[in-house]
């Protein structure tokens, strides 16, 4: 389903806000690593935000994530403060892995192997 305009709008104030906020609260560099915040997903009601996180170099990326939704009504708190005259309610936050990044490199690796196989069958 196509994202609508205000979709979008809202979508990118939260992810400059919410980079804000993280780095304010020391979200963004935790357990020896970092996190980053990849995009924003607003509902069409604009009723619930999908927060796609990336965790680079974190050993344990679900305890990193418990650690932010344990913090999830901090974030709300501060983010409410920040867009209050831009928004008349406040989306409810949920936190998602994005795993994006070590699909791709697996489909890569996939694709190298399958390719040494073929040239291997050549030969």
């Amino acid at each position: 389903m196509q994202e609508g305009k205000r979709q979008k709008q809202i979508a990118g104030l939260l992810i400059e806000e919410l980079n804000l906020i993280f780095q304010r609260l020391g979200l963004n560099m935790m357990h020896g690593g970092m996190v980053s915040i990849l995009g924003v997903k607003v509902t069409p009601d604009l009723l619930e935000a999908r927060i796609y996180l990336s965790f680079f170099q974190i050993l344990q990326p679900a305890l990193a994530l418990k650690t932010i939704e344990d913090r999830a009504w901090e974030i709300k708190k501060e983010l409410t403060a920040r867009v209050k005259h831009q928004l008349r309610r406040m989306p409810e936050l949920k936190f998602f892995q994005d795993d994006t990044l070590e699909h791709a490199q697996h489909m890569e690796e996939l694709f190298k192997k399958i390719n040494e196989d073929r040239d291997k069958n050549k030969s």
